[in-house]
């Protein structure tokens, strides 16, 4: 047998992304950075995380299905990618990002209305949540991958990397409030800090280590901006392109008022 990994009776095909995780390739990066030097054109100072899912669904020519339900934010295929996207001041020297991973309320989806009585059972439930929509997601889809933008449009410099996204053991973490009243989830054998939730608005926020197969690249040329008059130019709009619809103005007819209890008694 010519194969270099082994076939097994009844093992389930492997799970497989349109290119192999964490490699985007040369077209996807080319094409991520076209499409921010057009922003960049058209006078968008910035971008934020729809916007991104846009420009990656549009760069692997998958959907973005710009849903807040659900962390399945682009599809193709049978993959899914959860999109996020960071502002930092030099995104090619970044060693960890903080991943807002949406609302998390153990009270709603687990009941746990007093998140004080039990920290470590809060902490646990906060990761049940998480886990429980990864398992969503996989039902649905082959495989779910996290892809992540560091970016500055000023300066013109970015660094994306791609992971997948993996449920998370609750036995591995401990749980305790921060001086600012917020949940934090470290790791139970060598303390590093890896989740953040907010009781307050139920915000999850998961810390990852930028990987060694992040991508870098930047925009090396300064970008002149396109005017209002050069866009509508280059459409060639007209202004009979513009209907105004006005309300039909209908007259009012008086009708006499009925006459009162005290009117008919005078």
């Amino acid at each position: 047998m010519s194969s270099n990994e082994p076939r097994l009776r009844g093992s389930a095909r492997r799970r497989r992304g349109p290119y192999p995780l964490g490699q985007l390739p040369d077209a996807v990066m080319q094409m991520l950075g076209k499409q921010l030097v057009h922003r960049i054109a058209v006078g968008q100072g910035d971008i934020n995380g729809d916007d991104f899912g846009t420009i990656f669904a549009n760069a692997i020519g998958g959907i973005h299905r710009n849903s807040p339900l659900g962390i399945a934010d682009v599809v193709l295929d049978r993959c899914a990618w959860s999109v996020k996207t960071i502002k930092r001041p030099q995104p090619f020297t970044a060693t960890t990002v903080r991943l807002i991973s949406g609302r998390n309320s153990p009270n709603y989806s687990l009941g746990i209305s007093d998140p004080h009585d039990d920290t470590e059972q809060t902490g646990r439930a906060v990761l049940e949540v998480w886990n429980a929509r990864v398992d969503e997601a996989l039902a649905e889809h082959n495989e779910l991958r996290i892809v992540v933008m560091v970016r500055n449009l000023e300066s013109r410099e970015f660094l994306v990397f791609e992971e997948e996204a993996m449920r998370f053991t609750p036995e591995d973490f401990t749980w305790e409030y921060n001086s600012r009243g917020n949940l934090e989830g470290c790791n139970r054998v060598d303390g590093t800090h890896h989740f953040t939730w907010q009781p307050h608005g139920s915000q999850f926020t998961i810390f990852r280590v930028v990987p060694a197969s992040a991508q870098r690249f930047s925009v090396n040329r300064d970008v002149p901006l396109v005017s209002f008059e050069e866009v509508l130019s280059a459409v060639n709009f007209e202004n009979d392109w513009i209907s105004i619809h006005r309300r039909e103005q209908r007259e009012e007819i008086e009708t006499p008022l009925a006459p009162s209890l005290f009117d008919l008694l005078r």
